[in-house]
């Protein structure tokens, strides 16, 4: 089957909100006088983790179901 425009889409979308995540957690990391306790950054690598398990079992789920083939 082939891969509708509608998936890649969802696909590219989660790893920008990945990369998103990542340098939230890095502009709270290295950020003078903010967070002491790193509160921020914890928060922003657990939504980074969230969405990238999310992702691989979405992608797990879609080719399952036949709906994304690997190429080669």
């Amino acid at each position: 089957m082939t891969e509708l425009p509608l998936i890649k889409i969802f696909i590219v979308a989660i790893f920008v909100l990945i990369l998103l995540a990542l340098g939230s957690a890095a502009r709270n990391l290295f950020r003078r006088g903010g967070d002491r306790d790193g509160t921020a950054t914890v928060k922003a690598l657990t939504v980074r983790v969230a969405l990238s398990f999310g992702l691989v079992i979405a992608l797990g789920v879609l080719y399952a179901l036949g709906i994304i083939e690997p190429n080669g």
